[in-house]
Formats: C-alpha cells, structure tokens, sequence
C-alpha cells in the first residue's frame, strides 16, 4: 500500500482559497503531491473559490458567514462541526490512508476523525493557536479565556501523529513549550514557484499600476492588520515624510479601508497606492513594481510566507530581526530592530540609497529561492513523510 499512489483527506478550516499566506501553502502543497501521483480530497468552508486542479469538498452554504480575513471567530466553532461531518462524508467514499491536517481547528477535527477511520493525522501547524488569538486581540494575555486556550492547543498538539512546521522556531516551541517528543516534530517551511515567480519588466510594471516613474517603489502584500506590522508601516511612512524621503509605497492586501483613512488622516495619502485583494496568479505581475519588498510582521509565533515570493522576485528584502526571517532569508535580507519603527526607516533608507547594493541583494535572495525554497522539494519531504505515516498504519 505505501508503495503506490496515496490518498489524502486534507482538513482546511478556514475559507480556502483567499489569495493570502495560509491559503497558499496549503494550495502549494496539495499540488505539490498530486504532481507526483497521489490522490487528494480537500475538504474546506463554503466560501472561498476553487483552484483548478485541487479536488474541492465545501460543507453547506452558511449565508450570514463570509469572513475571508484571518483570525479567530465565535463562528467557526459551528462551522468545524459542520466541516467534521463533511470530511466524514467524503472519506467514506474516498477511502483515505491518511489524514493532512491544517491549523490547530484541522487538527482538532482530525484527532476525531482518525479515531472513526482508523488511520493516521498529519497536522500542518503554522503557528502557536495561543499565540494567534491574543496577536489578533481576541482573548487577553493571562485571562482564563487564554488558559482555555493553551489547554486545547496542549490537546491537539499531543493528540497529532506527526506534526510539520511552518518554521524551525515553530518546531522548537512544540518541543520545548509544549512537551512534543522530538520524533514527532519535523519543520518544512512554506516555499516558492519560482517559475511563476520571477523577475519581470519594473518599468512596464510602474506604468500598468500607475505608479510615479520618478521615485522607488517600496512593495507589501500579504493582509493588512496590525501583527502584519502595517500600523508601525505607516508610523515608518511619516518618519520618511518628515525627513523628505522621495519614495512611493505598493500596498497589496486587504481589508484596506481601514488603513486608506488612516493614511488619509495622517496626511500620507500621496504616497501609498492601495490595490486591494490581489488574486494570487498576479502577484507575480504586481510584485515586479517593487524596487524592494517589505514585511514589517511583529507576530512571533507565524512564519512568514510572503518573503518567498518577494525573494524569487529578486526583491531585496527589509524585514525586523526574528528568527522566522533569519531562517527563510539568511544573509540575502536587510534586518531592522524587532518592533522599531525608527530604526526600519533607517534601513529602509539606506536600502534605497545604495541602488547597486539592493541589486545584488535581490539577485542573492532569488539564488537562495531557486536553490533552497522551491515547492518541488518541499513536496518530495512532505510525501516521505506521508509514507513513513502509512507504513506506520500497515
């Protein structure tokens, strides 16, 4: 049985697909595995679109629920009882040997189902529940609802097969924090199509969005909130303002509207171009207006997909000092002070002075992309994984 073709149930809990960070691994992945033979079944929310290729399962439309940002939800309790019954559903006919798991909710519903089918769970952890809620001010540090919590996320982790991990800082924590054995844990970073993803024409590009010819472009995409750093972005933006910086900043993502009024209230309107959602197979087209790429994301406990894409761009990146953004960029990233608005512009400026510096640092993060980060690898890790869990089962 673990010599031929494999057959997944994948968990997605959340609406799958939403042109951000989570949504793509979890595509990437899936078409990863197909590309080498198996067979998946993917089974997410009632909202989201379908991509081609990936074989979609959604549960019953839920009409007063179309929340596609991230984050916590008093909703989603529901809906993963829903998505429970639907997985169950679909792998009585599918036959699945092994479960794939994405975030903690996925996982929850997995340890469930593996128990009903009989056969083993994956969970694809991209980060500590805990730890997410409170970035996203759902729950309050030390509160009983945060007690609640780390309890369950103690649950699901311990109740997993085998976990992968977005980040070796994430496969630590398990290990460290939550008394994961080490055998269990296993980190495979997200990763990049780096033939979807390249460099592309940056002057044709300015000129498709609109962009200002006389001045570097500056570009972000990835959600717009707070643990994405796009507060202390602006606070970056009136430092430069103030000092007469000449540059112009892409912001790619959603929800925006927030951010629109605060950047038309702080007077910085002029110098930021809002796109809003961008569909996932243009990114490539967007990203080749950048001069250089930011990501200023304070959350320490997520890892951080999108310098992939902007490193097989071959953007030089500007990020702050933390050990996710270490281990993806190494010494092909600019690295600013964790959470110093100040000392971001600072780089950032220097960054922009230094023209043929920036050059030969993108052209070292798209060598590290093509040589260390591409999907294929990843896959072919993933699928040894995959089987080392179905010859556990036989």
């Amino acid at each position: 049985m673990t010599d031929g073709p494999l057959k997944i149930l994948m968990l997605a809990p959340t609406p799958y697909f939403s042109d951000r960070g989570c949504h793509v691994r979890i595509y990437e992945e899936a078409r990863a595995v197909m590309q080498m033979g198996q067979e998946l079944r993917l089974v997410t929310y009632h909202i989201g679109r379908d991509m081609g290729e990936i074989p979609t399962e959604r549960i019953i439309s839920i009409p007063w629920y179309n929340k596609l940002t991230a984050g916590p939800s008093w909703h989603k309790p529901y809906l993963d009882i829903l998505l429970l019954f639907k997985a169950l559903k679909v792998a009585r006919s599918f036959r699945p040997h092994l479960i794939h798991a994405h975030l903690h909710e996925g996982a929850f519903i997995g340890i469930f189902l593996k128990k009903l089918l009989r056969i083993p769970l994956l969970f694809d952890c991209q980060g500590s529940l805990t730890g997410e809620i409170i970035d996203h001010g759902f729950v309050r540090r030390g509160s009983l609802l945060e007690r609640v919590f780390s309890s369950l996320e103690r649950f699901i982790n311990l109740g997993s097969d085998t976990i992968i991990t977005s980040s070796t800082a994430a496969a630590t924590a398990l290990t460290t924090e939550w008394g994961v054995p080490d055998h269990l844990v296993t980190p495979l970073t997200d990763g990049v199509n780096t033939e979807d993803f390249a460099p592309g024409d940056r002057a044709a590009a300015k000129r498709s969005l609109g962009l200002p010819a006389d001045r570097p472009v500056v570009v972000f995409l990835g959600l717009l909130n707070r643990y994405q750093g796009i507060d202390l972005l602006l606070e970056v933006m009136e430092i430069l303002k103030g000092r007469g910086t000449r540059v112009h900043f892409l912001l790619m993502g959603f929800p925006d509207e927030k951010y629109r009024a605060m950047a038309l209230e702080r007077g910085l309107a002029g110098m930021i171009t809002f796109t809003g959602r961008i569909d996932y197979s243009k990114a490539a087209e967007y990203l080749a207006a950048g001069d250089l790429a930011v990501s200023p994301k304070i959350s320490l406990t997520e890892a951080n997909g999108k310098l992939f894409n902007y490193m097989a761009c071959s953007l030089p990146c500007l990020v702050f000092d933390t050990p996710v953004n270490r281990e993806i960029l190494g010494d092909a990233g600019v690295y600013a002070r964790y959470g110093d608005p100040q000392d971001f512009a600072d780089r950032l400026e220097e960054m922009l002075a230094d023209q043929v510096g920036s050059e030969s640092l993108g052209g070292r993060a798209r060598e590290r992309a093509v040589a260390e980060h591409s999907w294929q690898a990843r896959g072919e890790r993933l699928l040894k994984i995959y089987r080392q869990l179905a010859a556990q089962r036989s």
